[in-house]
């Protein structure tokens, strides 16, 4: 009796760490930025869902006060559930629901209402660190 309680209780801890290790999957998307590719990892929310099916997208990314790389949406992203903001670092790429637009920062910012984190930049978001707009090819990893 005592093994098949051991037993059980493995099982229940196994499906509890399944069950939460799917609830924050992470999913990758490459950035390819003026010839460079950079990898990107994106938490699992209904605005970063949104945001995937609008990909592949090529966007032409505007300098914003020297910290951050914007560009409006095809459409905007759903809210639901987001929280009522962020305080961005340099690498985070982000959605400002109240201009619908995409913002990648490259320099530190702080706390924004309405600012909501999709994901983060692995390495190399000093390549946005440059003057004047970018363009950029944001597209779901292994594509």
């Amino acid at each position: 009796m005592q093994r098949l309680h051991i037993l059980l209780t493995g099982l229940l801890a196994l499906a509890v760490s399944t069950l939460l290790a799917a609830q924050t999957q992470s999913l990758q998307i490459l950035l390819t930025v003026n010839g460079q590719q950079l990898t990107a990892t994106l938490t699992d929310s209904p605005t970063t869902r949104d945001f995937i099916a609008q990909l592949p997208l090529t966007l032409k990314l505007d300098d914003y006060s020297a910290t951050e790389k914007i560009a409006y949406l095809p459409k905007k992203l759903t809210t639901q559930g987001a929280p009522a903001g962020t305080d961005p670092a340099p690498g985070d790429i982000t959605y400002y629901a109240p201009w619908g637009n995409l913002a990648i920062f490259y320099r530190d910012f702080g706390y924004s209402s309405g600012l909501i984190k999709l994901g983060r930049i692995d390495s190399g978001s000093d390549a946005l660190a440059v003057r004047g707009p970018v363009t950029i090819t944001i597209a779901p990893a292994g594509k």
